[in-house]
């Protein structure tokens, strides 16, 4: 016997296919919107993943385009408000700490430890070598354009680190926004 040609035994096949789908068929509507939902949730997934990877791409190539800023423009401390004086604060804590309350007379603190001397150390700060970036900060409202000045040479000539540099030169800026030189 002769094969049959090759469209009629496609033809067959998918017509027994079709059968078998359609007797099963009553088994696979039970689990459709079970698979339906988990496939919408999959490709949901999906889509947020890429949109988040183009996100990061985008972040990445527009962070070599500009500069990150050290501190934003919207970050205020309390020695840039006029009015507040956080180094006189803490020295009026202190002195209330050693006043004596029974006796009301005062006694004398503690000495300090000596603080080592640094060649062509700041005047201004003594010990400045030696403070921490928020002890610093409570001291800069006291101190003079031309101190400050003074601070931002030696740590530029010093330590070079980036966040005192940063703070110096912008309590500069608001020194001379705050006082401006005369006219002539």
């Amino acid at each position: 016997m002769k094969p049959l040609p090759l469209p009629v035994r496609i033809a067959a096949g998918l017509a027994a296919t079709a059968l078998e789908q359609a007797r099963e068929l009553p088994r696979q509507l039970a689990g459709l919107p079970v698979t339906v939902v988990s496939e919408a949730l999959q490709l949901s997934m999906r889509l947020q993943q890429q949109v988040t990877e183009l996100a990061i791409k985008g972040d990445d190539v527009l962070a070599m385009l500009r500069p990150v800023e050290e501190t934003p423009e919207w970050a205020t401390f309390d020695e840039d408000e006029p009015g507040s004086d956080p180094w006189q604060d803490e020295q009026e804590a202190i002195e209330e700490e050693v006043r004596d309350d029974t006796t009301g007379s005062t006694t004398a603190a503690p000495p300090a430890p000596p603080v080592p001397v640094v060649p062509d150390a700041p005047v201004s700060v003594p010990g400045y070598d030696h403070l921490s970036l928020p002890q610093l900060r409570a001291r800069l409202r006291t101190l003079s354009e031309t101190s400050l000045e003074e601070l931002l040479a030696f740590e530029r000539s010093h330590a070079a680190r980036p966040e005192f540099i940063g703070m110096l030169s912008r309590r500069i800026a608001n020194v001379r926004v705050q006082n401006p030189p005369p006219q002539s």
